[in-house]
């Protein structure tokens, strides 16, 4: 895939966002445990952000998949992952589905205001005792009359305490498994819905991550994303764009902290020469670059197959493995080479390292990426 010149103009005004409305206020937001996503969001969707892919006719930009790689990418140099990944979820994780199989009102009502972001949107999957086994999901929506009445509790919710709305996964029948669940749009100024409380992360300190409460939460049938019934599929798809989204970001916080580290061991004296003259130094960022590359190589292979219809399964799978591998490799190497100054918190490489660290947890732990694979290999995992 050759990237054009619209793609180098999406990634140029995406860093420049990244660079005069992100990271100056870093420190800051890390330190509240939260951003002003109000204020925010609608400066990411100027850019184009929240809605790359989506139709005009609700605000979005209408253009394909490849574009949202080149924003993902440049997120991933921002110097708080917190928010970039909060863009991510209101992009590319709870408003997928709203969008593929929404209807016309719905979008109008729900889509059109995260587009424009005027409403902050959150993800509603994983329960305190349900994480990657998406089957034992308790949550449940009865149904009474045109309503749903949603009861249960969910937990590691990215913009939680934020959000105006949540894309809910519940069991909307009393089949098993990964059956009979249903994907719903609950308001949260909804009488019954409730913020547990705010979660003390290890890193990503910036997006505030909540545990949230559903007691006898009413809320129209209407509300219902595509078909009932058939939520945990369409939750799939989303996820893995959710994968995706983390790939190509990845490969951006890779760049930028490789060339921070670069551009430091050259100014870095250690026994009378430059840090960067000592050979395994130099071989170490060089080969952890060339690393980088090949993810990127495959993020476009991947986009390229979403672009045209195949079955990303695998590759998305593949993606997600590697790059949140890699990335954790790339900040403890940083880390180490800024020395005993790379522990200290004043110094980027501590909340990088911190940050990384959900790479491999969030969106699908390694452990459910190898599973994937390895049952795709005709392994009995």
């Amino acid at each position: 895939m050759q990237l054009t010149q619209d793609h180098r103009d999406l990634a140029a005004a995406v860093r420049h966002f990244v660079d005069t409305e992100v990271n100056p206020f870093a420190d800051e937001w890390e330190a509240a445990g939260r951003f002003p996503a109000h204020e925010l969001f609608p400066k990411a969707a100027a850019v184009g952000l929240l809605g790359l892919e989506y139709d005009p006719e609700y605000g979005g930009e209408g253009v394909d998949h490849s574009f949202q790689m080149v924003a993902a990418e440049e997120l991933g140099r921002s110097d708080t992952a917190g928010v970039s990944m909060a863009i991510g979820v209101q992009s590319m994780m709870a408003t997928p589905s709203l969008a593929r199989f929404g209807t016309p009102e719905q979008k109008a009502q729900f889509l059109a205001p995260a587009i424009a972001g005027t409403a902050v949107t959150a993800i509603g999957v994983t329960e305190p005792d349900t994480g990657s086994d998406v089957s034992r999901l308790r949550t449940r929506a009865r149904r009474d009359g045109d309503d749903w009445v949603i009861s249960g509790q969910k937990m590691y919710i990215t913009n939680g305490t934020q959000a105006d709305w949540i894309c809910l996964l519940a069991r909307t029948s009393d089949e098993g498994g990964y059956k009979g669940m249903s994907q719903i749009i609950v308001p949260t100024d909804s009488a019954g819905f409730s913020v547990s409380r705010t979660l003390d992360k290890l890193g990503n300190r910036s997006s505030d991550t909540a545990e949230l409460v559903f007691d006898e939460v009413r809320v129209p049938v209407r509300n219902t994303i595509g078909e009932i019934g058939r939520g945990f599929q369409q939750q799939m798809s989303q996820f893995i764009i959710e994968r995706m989204f983390a790939a190509y970001s990845a490969a951006g916080t890779c760049d930028k902290a490789l060339a921070r580290t670069r551009q430091f061991v050259h100014e870095r004296e250690i026994f009378g020469t430059p840090l960067a003259t000592k050979q395994h130094v130099a071989f170490r960022l060089a080969e952890l670059q060339a690393q980088v590359e090949l993810v990127r190589s495959h993020n476009l292979r991947v986009c390229e197959m979403h672009l045209v219809g195949e079955d990303i399964t695998r590759a998305a799978s593949v993606a997600k493995l590697v790059a949140g591998r890699l990335v954790r490799e790339v900040a403890d190497t940083c880390l180490q080479y800024h020395g005993g100054m790379g522990y200290i918190e004043e110094t980027w490489t501590a909340r990088l390292f911190r940050d990384v660290r959900l790479a491999s947890i969030g969106g699908g732990a390694d452990e459910v990426m190898l599973q994937v694979l390895a049952r795709l290999d005709g392994l009995p995992a």
